[in-house]
């Protein structure tokens, strides 16, 4: 008698939370990556410009043309602060202070997200960055969504991530006050 072939696994739907998304803390000479504290949220586009290339020779089938593409991240956080209130998360304050007031390459962000999991999906680009705080109510959450409007290519770059779990320090949040 013959052994009946293994069944494949059944596929399984992926999460939306499979995604890390990182800041470039430190310089394009040495990065120094770190976890964008507290998503909620996150979603990319990478829109293709498409014009018009129809000839007169091609028996009135249109032709197109793409000629550009343009990227943009969502990432909606809940706002992180140490524990004694004193300072917010430096990643945050990085893309915050981008944001407002900062003009030319101060006003970018470089960052990369990837599949948490390590499947192969992960991208890095230079944005500049749309800060929204999203509530207002007493009881709500101090909620920011960011909108990262890219600045150059979007980078298919090869997974950084191990499958581990990546925690946020505390430490990277210790107050200056704090010793």
């Amino acid at each position: 008698m013959s052994t009946p072939p293994p069944t494949p696994a059944t596929p399984v739907t992926a999460l939306a939370r499979r995604f890390r998304v990182e800041v470039n803390m430190g310089t394009a000479e040495t990065p120094d990556w770190q976890v964008c504290p507290g998503v909620v949220g996150f979603g990319f586009t990478a829109e293709p410009n498409i014009e018009d290339a129809t000839e007169y020779d091609s028996d009135g089938w249109t032709g197109n043309t793409k000629t550009a593409q343009e990227w943009e991240a969502t990432v909606t956080f809940n706002r992180k602060v140490t524990a004694d209130a004193t300072a917010f998360s430096p990643v945050h304050e990085k893309i915050r202070k981008a944001w407002l007031g900062a003009y030319g390459t101060a006003s970018e962000i470089h960052l990369r997200w990837y599949d948490r999991n390590g499947l192969p999906e992960a991208y890095e680009g230079h944005a500049i960055p749309a800060w929204e705080p999203q509530n207002d109510e007493a009881t709500d959450l101090d909620q920011i969504e960011v909108t990262f409007t890219g600045n150059g290519p979007l980078l298919d770059i090869e997974n950084p991530g191990t499958g581990g779990t990546t925690t946020f320090a505390a430490k990277s949040l210790t107050s200056k006050k704090a010793s």
